[in-house]
């Protein structure tokens, strides 16, 4: 038998690749998160809209909501899959000098300062840690403050407020968003 050095760099290039393929194949694992632990995505605005300009007069506030693609891929019968992320804006309403709130030419609250961004992602195993009573499915939380740093609320409270939307996978404006959408 004649060594043929093409043919054993062939067939090692051939096993390389074999290899990377399989290993693209595995899943990644996803560590554990609990509340507050979520990070504030840097492209989240680079994100399909969840809702926009969401108007909140009672709290005077205005409401920009992402949602990560894997989110995006959500149908109302299914759900949102493990790895949706959303991002809630919470813009102060602009106020004229005599306190009402201000409203642009569409008779829409106009944004002032971004006051909060609160992040709620799913994953496999997240929110485990919680009471029972607080357990949203496998979603956790976590709240900045308008310039980034961390927010003083607890998961928690964000939890409290979810805890009633179970039939809506926890999501508040869950039939408004599939409305929208068309599924």
């Amino acid at each position: 038998m004649k060594f043929r050095p093409t043919a054993l760099v062939l067939g090692l290039a051939a096993a390389a690749t074999l290899v990377a393929g399989c290993a693209g194949m595995m899943e990644a694992p996803v560590p554990v998160l609990k509340d507050g632990e979520l990070a504030l995505p840097a492209d989240y605005k680079t994100w399909p809209k969840f809702l926009s300009a969401v108007q909140r007069p009672d709290a005077k506030q205005v409401r920009e909501i992402y949602m990560n693609p894997v989110a995006a891929k959500a149908t109302a019968a299914g759900g949102f899959a493990n790895g949706s992320v959303f991002v809630m804006e919470n813009y102060a309403a602009k106020a004229k000098a005599d306190g009402t709130l201000e409203t642009g030419p569409d008779g829409k609250l106009v944004k002032g300062d971004l006051l909060r961004a609160f992040v709620m992602g799913k994953n496999k195993g997240w929110g485990e840690d919680v009471p029972e009573a607080l357990r949203n499915g496998n979603w956790v939380y976590a709240s900045y403050l308008g310039n980034g740093q961390k927010g003083p609320e607890p998961g928690a409270a964000c939890r409290g407020c979810h805890t009633p939307l179970k039939d809506k996978d926890f999501v508040f404006r869950y039939d408004e968003h599939f409305a929208q959408k068309g599924k």
